[in-house]
């Protein structure tokens, strides 16, 4: 079986005044090995990021299931769900949601706090993630004393603190110039070589190219999937990467 296994995964709501119900994704299957680096791409509002929450165990699908590690996700219990949650995944947002009064060993120890960890091996892991991530020197600065890629760099470190087999990233360069995009981008793919599972959601076509495969949604329906990264047969979005 493979690391990720996602199988007719369909999510419809309600909107708040509306009668009929809207559907996000329509029976979207896909599988994700173990060690891969993978993007998910698609226009604004195709339902990339409801997947990756349904992934991520935040958003129970309306039909399908999601299988990580041989863990059905939505069979399991919300407390126990929540425990997978914490052990198995690591989350980046476009947004990296430091507190701004805390330094940037703070900011990585914050998923220690649930842990059964003592203080000191706390800090030690989190400064281990901090050294890993290049920012041995920064541990005792603030966000705001930080680069926007110094600021992304700790957000990984964070997400990584807990040693999840699988990190999500949800637009991880969406609010960066390009140097600093091209700099998390080389970090997460780094990471990658170095064995770490990763799926992105990005709409930034030079992002996707350096991932091992594509896989592009549009209206909720998975279109298809481009095994190099960068070329990709049809009229997509893949194609703006292939014309350079």
């Amino acid at each position: 079986m493979s690391f990720i296994t996602i199988e007719n995964v369909t999510k419809t709501y309600q909107p708040n005044g509306v009668a009929s119900r809207a559907t996000v994704l329509r029976g979207v299957s896909a599988e994700i090995e173990e060690g891969e680096f993978v993007a998910l791409m698609g226009p604004s509002g195709s339902g990339k990021t409801t997947l990756l929450t349904i992934i991520g165990a935040m958003s129970q699908p309306t039909e399908g299931r999601v299988v990580i590690d041989e863990v059905d996700v939505y069979d399991l219990s919300e407390e126990r769900r929540a425990d997978f949650r914490r052990e198995y995944l690591g989350f980046v947002f476009q947004q990296h949601h430091l507190l701004p009064y805390l330094t940037a060993l703070e900011n990585v120890m914050l998923p220690l706090v649930i842990t059964k960890l003592n203080a000191k091996e706390k800090r030690t892991k989190a400064q281990l993630a901090l050294e890993r991530m290049g920012l041995g020197d920064k541990f005792d600065r603030l966000p705001n004393q930080l680069s926007g890629g110094e600021q992304g760099r700790v957000a990984i470190a964070r997400a990584l603190v807990n040693e999840p087999p699988l990190l999500l990233a949800d637009e991880p360069t969406g609010n960066l110039d390009s140097k600093t995009g091209d700099e998390i981008i080389g970090v997460l793919r780094a990471l990658n070589e170095q064995g770490q599972t990763i799926l992105m959601v990005t709409h930034n076509p030079e992002a996707a190219a350096a991932t091992h495969r594509v896989l592009e949604i549009q209206d909720g329906i998975l279109l298809s999937e481009s095994a190099e990264p960068g070329c990709h047969a049809g009229q997509s979005l893949m194609e703006e990467v292939c014309a350079d």
